[in-house]
């Protein structure tokens, strides 16, 4: 975390805590416990050794040295992986830095300036006239 950050705008989920769900931040977000969902954080966020995440992150700027089960990380700048963590899942980064001993399974992209954020909810397709409910096109 900056050493400027007011520790009232820091987020935490705790050692101990499962969250699951959606979280949407303006601020920093700790993870040390176990999160499940969809994660979107302005600033940054660092996944401590013992958390686990399972979903999606989006966010600015990522230290992680905890466990990725499944899911993408989708960084607008710098992705930090530390010494002892897997991420078993998608990265894309503007910046990475990786440190002896992290381990990812999955693709990795670097993304430019004008990537947009890939992870977004996707707005359902019009169903044309020739399709039914379920996106079948009928004869």
């Amino acid at each position: 975390m900056d050493t400027n950050t007011n520790l009232n705008d820091v987020n935490r989920i705790a050692s101990g805590t499962v969250f699951k769900g959606q979280i949407i931040s303006a601020n920093d977000i700790r993870i040390d416990g176990r999160f499940e969902g969809r994660l979107e954080s302005k600033k940054r966020l660092v996944v401590g050794e013992h958390a686990v995440v399972n979903g999606d992150i989006i966010s600015n700027n990522v230290d992680f040295s905890g466990r990725m089960s499944s899911g993408t990380l989708y960084v607008e700048d710098t992705l930090s992986l530390k010494s002892g963590c897997t991420v078993n899942g998608d990265v894309r980064f503007k910046s990475l830095q990786v440190e002896l001993g992290a381990v990812i399974n999955g693709t990795c992209q670097v993304i430019g300036d004008k990537d947009t954020k890939p992870l977004s909810p996707a707005t359902p397709a019009k169903k044309t006239e020739k399709q039914n409910d379920h996106g079948n096109v009928e004869e």
